[in-house]
């Protein structure tokens, strides 16, 4: 077995292996450890996509996709180093940041994915039209550790609702469970955010159809005025099956954020070869056409969270001044 087929056994966080062969030369491949979320949600579909679409095109970089319990894992799980980059939703991101109920964290920002405007989905034969309809009905909020829940809790707060408190909250395990349990009437609605989310998705496409159910202009205008660092967000006609008409909600964008020691070549490096791929990851998969490098400039809270790394490779490309 010659040295550019030998498998990299027991490789540390961005350590480097011999991992092909380039006209009889080693490619020295940097390993990188993503963290997504429980199986059958959005985070995973993403992440898988990611990591597919940048390991094709840059032999050099391996990142490795790894399912965790959602944003509210991947946080500490950046902060103590156990992983290199995660995927985490815009809610929790915000709370990290600003230091709201817990420490302000030092992670970095590596590139935004994409908005997320959230909204209810139910069963097209069910009595349900308003968010107000749904109040003291059982209503699946997201997977435990995810960020959905947290960014209901915020919509629902702006409109005088308390989540485990005027709804039956159900938390889950794995997002993937959430469809069903609307499919067979265990719970009148879920929550989900986004376009192209699977959840959705499943409901939609189910013989029955589905209804979406998102805060209409008086209660956007409501939830904005309490919660300021929520954005009107449209989610398009088509986005998902037999969705005829856009919908507006609220939201906020959704990170890959990178663990504060992350060296800056490395940033840097993953900065370029995404921005290579930003076409080939649109084409791959609906929600990543948001993920470039100029909304990553626009979404940040401030330029400041975003990795050094990654400010030297959009200043080269004149996204930043």
């Amino acid at each position: 077995m010659n040295i550019g087929s030998m498998v990299c056994v027991g490789v540390l966080l961005l350590a480097t292996c011999a991992a092909a062969q380039d006209r009889g030369n080693a490619i020295q491949k940097t390993m990188i450890s993503l963290g997504t979320a429980t199986p059958g949600g959005g985070f995973p579909l993403y992440g898988n996509a990611f990591a597919e679409i940048v390991n094709g095109a840059d032999p050099t970089l391996a990142i490795l996709p790894r399912n965790t319990k959602g944003s509210n894992e991947n946080i500490p799980l950046l902060e103590t180093g156990s992983i290199d980059i995660a995927l985490v939703a815009g809610e929790p991101s915000y709370e990290a940041f600003m230091g709201i109920g817990r420490p302000r964290t030092k992670l970095k920002i590596l590139t935004a994915m994409y908005s997320s405007p959230g909204m209810f989905v139910v069963r097209a034969d069910s009595p349900y039209k308003t968010i107000r309809d749904l109040v003291g009905k059982p209503v699946a909020f997201g997977a435990k550790g995810s960020g959905l829940p947290i960014l209901s809790r915020y919509m629902l707060d702006g409109l005088g609702l308390k989540q485990d408190e005027d709804f039956k909250s159900i938390y889950l395990e794995r997002a993937g469970d959430g469809p069903a349990m609307v499919l067979d009437g265990r719970a009148a609605a879920l929550w989900g955010a986004g376009i192209g989310w699977p959840g959705f998705t499943t409901v939609a496409a189910s013989p029955g159809g589905a209804r979406f159910i998102a805060p209409d202009a008086d209660e956007i205008a409501r939830i904005r005025a309490k919660h300021t660092f929520l954005k009107p967000l449209t989610v398009p006609a088509g986005s998902y099956p037999n969705q005829n008409a856009p919908i507006d909600s609220v939201g906020s964008w959704s990170f890959v954020l990178t663990r504060a020691s992350l060296p800056d070549d490395v940033a840097y490096h993953l900065a370029r070869s995404l921005h290579g791929v930003e076409a080939a990851f649109c084409s791959k998969l609906a929600q990543a056409c948001e993920t470039t490098a100029a909304n990553t400039v626009a979404a940040a809270p401030d330029p400041e969270l975003i990795h050094p790394g990654v400010m030297k490779y959009l200043r080269e490309i004149g996204v930043v001044k």
